[in-house]
């Protein structure tokens, strides 16, 4: 039997809003209903003077729903931003888990192999590696391109290029690879940690001593006239911590009067130089110089030398260090100074957005992560897990408002890295001899920890000159190292990888040969997990049409359909600026 269910009784269809309500009553039922309120009313009392009885407390209002599952684009898109590339397998751990849910599960993943125990591993302990660097370039694209923690490494990636080193200015003590790797060992271990607890283990890293030479710093010498020596104090507040200028909260200029006020002065650098005197390398147990040195001393903490420690008060950023005080407690004391500046979370904040996610954040968006450095919800100050949790779910960077001014070129390293975990690159021989892709030319003008300043390979203001975008006051770091020479160095460089021409790194194109046949379907499947669906619908059509009129029909022919094809979206602008 059918039953017909009245219109009002059936179940809204999902998204569908619900029927207004009727509200016209008939003459009989409005009677109906006023007998009934005069016997409610005569049952409680009422029309008798005596107080109504309260109302019944309000009914919980139902939780939210859950957030709808992302789809594949905005997962790959998610990726893009979050990792070192996305691959079929993490845009459905995206889709599956939640843009939250994968972060929990990418936090909980734990360290691989570190860059150091790879190294030795491969026998570079041996002393005739003690002046050369071999090994190095192997062991960090080894993590970049295949480490499963890819939340983890990009987020390394992006501290290496805020807290800058480069393994050319490691010129003490040899064992130059080691140092280096050291260094990107403490940057991973601190990457979802202490701020505070990372500023301290930076400043006593021997690699950070050597690059900005204050390891063997010493006290004023007033017979020589020699001073303690300033470049990282200098360097730790304007480019690590504070900056130049005062800053509001949402990381824009403070202004007095119309005009700027500078976070510190020459005295404030002398002052804090004074911190770091006596500070070297830890050379107990080695026998230096010899058959038999090793490179254990540049991964310890680097060590007091009490003979070159400036014991007179210290003052800087309106803190006084008394005299006497001991160079441990003088450390720590000028550390937190600086961690409870009111311009680090912000400086540091608006950065790692532009390391991310855009170039040009809204200051409302800076604001809200800055918050979260300022407190994690538990009082807790320079959480870098609470963080990148909140920048990475920000509203604003899932769901821009200007798409006009959102984004950010992608940089050269995170190209090659993109199309490596896209298609599970792997290294046969195990020794991942990508090499150094420093060159403009023949590389990637860029390579990791391989930048030849404290500066980085990009200034975060950086604006192109004589561009739109510098008509529209519009910051582009990235476009820094982007000329006629460096681009067609990186797109034969992606040439070369995407053929299999660069060492053994070996793609796998099984999925892509199953479909290589259909143009079409091949380059929609390389925009979504490459380009997150950003390269347009005329875009795919005329790379298909190119694709389509190659050969076809024997693997040989599809993987040269493939290769062409990757290219072809690597090199689309609509590819190379990440949304």
């Amino acid at each position: 039997m059918t039953v017909e269910v009245p219109e009002e009784l059936r179940p809204l269809a999902v998204g569908s809003e619900p029927p207004a309500p009727v509200v016209s009553v008939s003459p009989a039922l409005s009677a109906l209903a006023a007998a009934t309120l005069a016997a409610s009313l005569a049952a409680c009392g009422g029309g008798g003077g005596a107080s109504p009885s309260p109302a019944p407390e309000p009914p919980p209002p139902p939780p939210p729903p859950p957030p709808a599952a992302p789809t594949e684009a905005e997962a790959s898109r998610f990726l893009a931003q979050a990792s070192m590339g996305a691959s079929r397998t993490e845009i459905a751990n995206v889709v599956s888990l939640g843009y939250a849910g994968w972060l929990d599960a990418q936090f909980a993943l734990p360290v691989t192999d570190s860059r150091w125990d790879w190294l030795v591993a491969q026998g570079y302990t041996a002393f005739t590696h003690k002046n050369d660097e071999q090994g190095f370039d192997a062991t960090v694209w080894r993590k970049m391109l295949s480490a499963p923690d890819t939340l983890r490494q990009r987020i390394v990636f992006a501290l290496s290029e805020i807290f800058v080193i480069g393994i050319d200015g490691l010129v003490g003590g040899g064992w130059r690879q080691f140092n280096a790797a050291s260094w990107a060992d403490l940057v991973e271990a601190n990457a979802f940690g202490s701020h505070r607890a990372w500023l301290q283990q930076m400043s006593l890293s021997g690699a950070m001593g050597d690059f900005l030479t204050f390891r063997g710093s010493a006290k004023e010498d007033p017979v020589s006239g020699a001073l303690p020596d300033e470049n990282y104090a200098r360097e730790l507040m304007q480019l690590f911590t504070i900056g130049l200028v005062m800053l509001n909260a949402d990381g824009t200029t403070q202004l007095t009067g119309g005009a700027s006020t500078p976070t510190y002065q020459l005295a404030d650098i002398t002052g804090l130089a004074r911190v770091f005197t006596g500070w070297d390398f830890d050379l107990q147990g080695q026998n230096v110089g010899t058959g038999t040195a090793t490179p254990d001393f540049v991964r310890r903490p680097m060590i007091q030398v009490p003979s070159r420690y400036e014991t007179g008060a210290k003052t800087f950023l309106g803190t006084t260090i008394p005299a006497g005080t001991d160079a441990a407690t003088c450390l720590s004391t000028a550390l937190d100074t600086i961690f409870h500046h009111q311009n680090v979370a912000p400086f540091f904040c608006r950065q790692l957005i532009q390391r991310l996610v855009t170039s040009n954040p809204s200051p409302a968006y800076v604001a809200r992560i800055a918050a979260v450095f300022a407190d994690d919800g538990t009082g807790t100050r320079g959480n870098l897990k609470a963080v990148i949790r909140a920048l990475l779910l920000d509203d604003e960077a899932r769901h821009p408002a200007d798409p006009s001014t959102f984004g950010k070129l992608r940089e050269p390293i995170l190209r090659l890295t993109g199309w490596a975990r896209a298609y599970g690159v792997t290294s046969p021989s195990g020794l991942w001899a990508v090499g150094d892709t420093s060159d403009a030319a023949k590389g990637l003008a860029q390579s990791p920890l391989r930048s030849p300043s404290v500066f980085n390979f990009f200034r975060p203001g950086y604006v192109p000159p004589n561009t739109a975008l510098d008509a529209g006051e519009l910051e582009a770091p990235e476009f820094q190292i982007a000329n006629e020479s460096s681009v067609v160095g990186c797109v034969n460089t992606l040439q070369r990888a995407v053929a299999g021409s660069i060492a053994d790194l070996t793609p796998d194109y099984t999925a892509l040969l199953a479909i290589a046949d259909d143009a079409t379907a091949l380059l929609t499947e390389l925009n979504l997990v490459l380009a997150a669906n950003q390269l347009g619908a005329a875009t795919v059509s005329t790379l298909a049409a190119a694709v389509g009129t190659m050969a076809s029909g024997s693997d040989t022919t599809r993987r040269a359909r493939i290769n062409a094809a990757l290219v072809l979206v690597l090199a689309a602008p609509e590819y190379i600026v990440q949304k």
